[in-house]
């Protein structure tokens, strides 16, 4: 029997708690709006509005917190706890920041997860990051004093840059900024400015603050 298109898309995860308007725009140019309990799908690209966090708990119990104004796609997102094969988690930071938490897909097959920015892709080690991307052109609620391109910030694990420029590591507490996808990352011990502070009603109190 064929599947309709409503059938097709597998369900990646869920919201589960916001702060604000967000909404997913599907493959096919559908937008709706997200609440807390709202499944999003594997094709779907969410975004905060300006004060908006929200929280999307995957199904294999990865975590994306993401900021205020930003936008992120949901490239391909495939899990079945029973096939490890046919993992694939694939993301792409299109504007603004977040924090993610690796799951069981990222655990059994950390080569399975990447990370997209306009700067480099992302790689994992069995990792708790956070991103931030400012376009430097109107970025909504961005950390004030970061320069445009990516910033990262290691918190537990490590991560993989990879952009044009070569493959760099990053372990934890480590920061880093990228200017662009050619240019080689700046890493440093000091937050230069990332913000990550969700609502204090958010159960995850996981901050990051200069």
């Amino acid at each position: 029997m064929a599947m309709t298109g409503a059938q097709a898309a597998q369900v990646a995860g869920v919201v589960v708690q916001v702060s604000g308007p967000m909404t997913a725009r599907s493959p096919a140019g559908a937008v709706k709006a997200l609440q807390a309990r709202s499944e999003v799908e594997s094709g779907d690209t969410l975004a905060t509005a300006a004060g908006a966090y929200a929280v999307v708990r995957f199904i294999d119990n990865s975590e994306l917190a993401l900021k205020p104004g930003t936008t992120v796609k949901i490239e391909q997102f495939a899990f079945d706890e029973a096939r490890p094969e046919a993992d694939r988690a694939a993301y792409t930071l299109v504007k603004g920041g977040l924090r993610s938490i690796t799951g069981l897909l990222g655990k059994r097959n950390k080569d399975k997860f990447a990370m997209k920015t306009p700067s480099a892709t992302i790689g994992i080690r069995g990792t708790t990051f956070f991103l931030e991307y400012l376009t430097g052109r109107g970025d909504i609620d961005a950390s004030p004093g970061l320069e445009p391109g990516l910033h990262v910030h290691v918190s537990t694990g490590g991560i993989s840059i990879v952009n044009s420029a070569g493959e760099f590591r990053y372990d934890t507490g480590q920061f880093g900024f990228i200017k662009d996808d050619k240019t080689k990352p700046v890493k440093m011990f000091a937050n230069p400015g990332m913000q990550f502070t969700p609502p204090a009603s958010f159960n995850d109190a996981d901050t990051l603050t200069p």
